[in-house]
């Protein structure tokens, strides 16, 4: 089987050289950079499995540097964790809305990021692997969740979404009517090791929002749970 391949940016070489003698001591092929210029012509010429961004980069800063990424058709749903000085709550949240599955800030426990990193990976390879167990489509009203085809549609037309963000809509979708608080699903899909808090659920919750929801201010099938959490709701069977 063939290594998972990280690309790591920073423009630190202490940083780059812990980070990627780590990884490697892990098994993963270890990609590096130190620039968004130079990220983006590895980017072009390989396959890269995982990106690890800081935002602080010369030039083209790492949120500039993701939002090209994400705008090549090959990397739209690669897992990207952005690895940061910069710690305020403004910059975290931007970072999940770039649709960055991860927001690590430094200093950071190496440790803590290889958890972290473990968990995307298991979480992707458990998709695989059960999507046999799952029903092959879920249909709400408008919304359909393909599972065996990785795809979602709303009123027909195709929506992009993260791998991340499939899984949660899928999860809640699966268990329509339970109330999920954000501990749980933070367990359920970022993984038993995820060190995180809980405003990643809620930066996620309304990213689908924003993709699925006719009124993402008054939503139909992500329903908020006043100190709960969240829940799936089927508007069509209102009707």
């Amino acid at each position: 089987m063939a290594k998972r391949k990280i690309l790591v940016v920073d423009d630190d070489p202490a940083i780059l050289e812990l980070v990627g003698y780590n990884l490697t001591k892990e098994g993963y092929e270890v990609l590096k950079a130190y620039d968004g210029d130079e990220a983006m012509k590895l980017a072009s010429s390989e396959d890269v499995d995982m990106f690890i961004v800081d935002i602080m980069l010369p030039g083209m800063d790492g949120f500039e540097l993701v939002r090209k990424i994400r705008s090549m058709e090959k990397y739209k749903n690669t897992p990207v964790v952005f690895l940061s000085a910069k710690g305020e709550e403004f910059d975290k949240v931007l970072g999940l809305e770039l649709g960055a599955d991860d927001y690590i800030t430094k200093p950071f426990s190496v440790r803590e990021l290889l958890a972290r990193v473990k968990a995307i990976f298991r979480r992707l390879s458990t998709v695989t692997q059960s999507k046999e167990e799952r029903p092959k489509k879920i249909i709400a009203k408008d919304l359909e969740i393909d599972v065996e085809k990785y795809e979602v549609k709303v009123r027909g037309k195709k929506v992009n979404l993260t791998p991340l963000e499939f899984e949660l809509l899928r999860f809640l979708a699966e268990n329509e009517g339970k109330v999920f608080s954000r501990d749980v699903l933070l367990d359920k899909l970022w993984g038993y090791d995820y060190y995180g808090d809980t405003r990643t659920v809620d930066v996620h919750i309304r990213r689908l929002r924003t993709k699925i929801e006719e009124d993402p201010s008054n939503p139909k099938y992500i329903i908020t749970v006043r100190g709960k959490g969240y829940k799936f709701k089927d508007p069509g069977k209102e009707d």
